[in-house]
């Protein structure tokens, strides 16, 4: 048997090819302290917009507000927020989930090519050497493992790919509070290093550990390697940000569910999430035996939709935007004012919250609460119309709800019931 395998060679390690707990094994010239400190720069500024602009959009949905809205239970301390969502400026919404998206896949090339920089790290042995490294090894591996649980989990969002072992919104908000302490806990332990590496280089003193002790012949400068980084990140832009405007823009959003044509012609052909018939809903039941029925003190009220066209009628130039950071440029809405519906239903002055239901039969958002500040906001509107022409079926006909700020699925579609009072 060992003559047989001199013979052969069969899987026996040469004994001069070094292990990857090797430094030796590491051979790319252009792994280096302060390569890993310029990405590391770059994804402290952006990680810590993305994890701002994600509480806002949690803030977004008003989760205290009622149950309904609540889609992280159990979510305790992590779940706070500093203020309720106002209705103003009307875009705000479209701005900071805009940004929340488009940043974080640009920012996926800069990831990348930060951990590819450190891999050599993750192999080194032992793989403690101290308490406080233990520690250190412990926050990089948190690190390691949030970055790409909410990149990916996120990428597949933006996507529609629900492949998730359990709701996206639960998973989402639990994975970055533990990528975020990682990421605070890694940036205490090295900002310090890196500005002085940055400011100064590297000391003659210290080693660059990052750097291999047998490289490569080189095929690009370091320079040359960020720059190809940020070549890839420019690409993505591209590539995705369209999806946040009309017309010609969207067409080059190649990467995303929101590119290409608008989905039709007219005053409705502007995008949509789901169509009519992608949630089931029954043509006939908004058809001429449709009503919508308001609650409140004054009891329950049927409205046919001859009857709110027959109510004064106002008009409102709002975008729709989503979660998953697509949106549309402002629309001309046209219906009854949502607060004029909570004086029909018995709130003449300072309408409280409502809980609007649609006549969609499943899904989370087929029910939503809107706080006072919102029902009360003149812009808030129970559209009939859209840029002059009746609401189309996949557009929520024959009534939905259009409000400033709120995110997409808020603007509730093929509304049957408004409930005014205590949510």
């Amino acid at each position: 048997m060992r003559d047989g395998c001199r013979r052969t060679g069969a899987h026996l390690p040469s004994p001069g090819l070094p292990l990857p707990t090797e430094p030796a094994f590491w051979r790319s010239p252009v792994r280096g302290v302060r390569f890993t400190a310029v990405l590391g720069m770059v994804l402290l500024a952006g990680i810590t917009l993305l994890f701002v602009t994600g509480l806002l959009s949690y803030a977004a949905y008003n989760p205290d507000l009622a149950a309904v809205n609540d889609k992280t239970p159990a979510k305790g301390w992590l779940g706070f927020y500093l203020f309720d969502w106002p209705t103003g400026p009307h875009w705000l919404y479209r701005l900071t989930q805009g940004i929340h998206v488009t940043l974080g896949i640009v920012l996926v090339p800069v990831l990348l090519a930060k951990l590819w920089s450190v891999i050599p790290k993750l192999f080194t042995l032992p793989p403690a050497r101290s308490a406080g490294h233990a520690l250190e090894r412990l926050s990089l591996l948190l690190l390691v493992g949030g970055a790409l649980f909410e990149f990916v989990t996120g990428l597949l969002n933006i996507q529609l790919e629900y492949l998730f072992p359990g709701s996206f919104y639960p998973l989402h908000l639990y994975g970055a509070w533990v990528f975020f302490a990682a990421f605070l806990a890694h940036t205490c332990l090295k900002l310090p290093r890196a500005l002085r590496v940055l400011r100064h280089g590297l000391p003659t003193t210290e080693s660059d550990e990052l750097a291999s002790p047998r490289p490569a012949p080189p095929t690009v400068s370091r320079r040359g390697a960020l720059a190809v980084v940020g070549a890839g990140s420019l690409l993505l832009l591209v590539t995705s940000g369209g999806r946040n405007f009309d017309g010609g823009l969207r067409r080059t959003a190649l990467l995303t569910p929101r590119g290409g044509a608008e989905p039709g012609p007219g005053p409705n052909g502007f995008q949509i999430n789901k169509t009519a018939a992608a949630v089931g809903i029954d043509p006939a039941a908004t058809g001429g035996r449709w009503r919508l029925t308001v609650v409140g003190p004054a009891g329950e009220i049927q409205l046919s939709r001859a009857a709110l066209l027959a109510m004064e009628q106002h008009s409102a130039a709002l975008p729709i935007a989503c979660v998953e950071g697509w949106s549309t440029s402002d629309q001309w809405w046209r219906g009854v004012p949502l607060r004029d519906l909570a004086a029909l239903a018995g709130f003449p002055d300072g309408p409280p919250g409502v809980l609007v239901e649609s006549l969609q039969r499943s899904g989370p958002f087929r029910r939503v609460a809107l706080r006072d500040n919102q029902v009360r906001d003149p812009r808030s509107l129970l559209a009939l119309d859209v840029n002059g022409e009746p609401l189309s079926p996949d557009h929520g006909y024959p009534a939905r709800v259009i409000v400033p700020a709120a995110p997409g699925v808020m603007n509730t579609k093929w509304v049957s019931r408004l409930t005014f009072g205590e949510l």
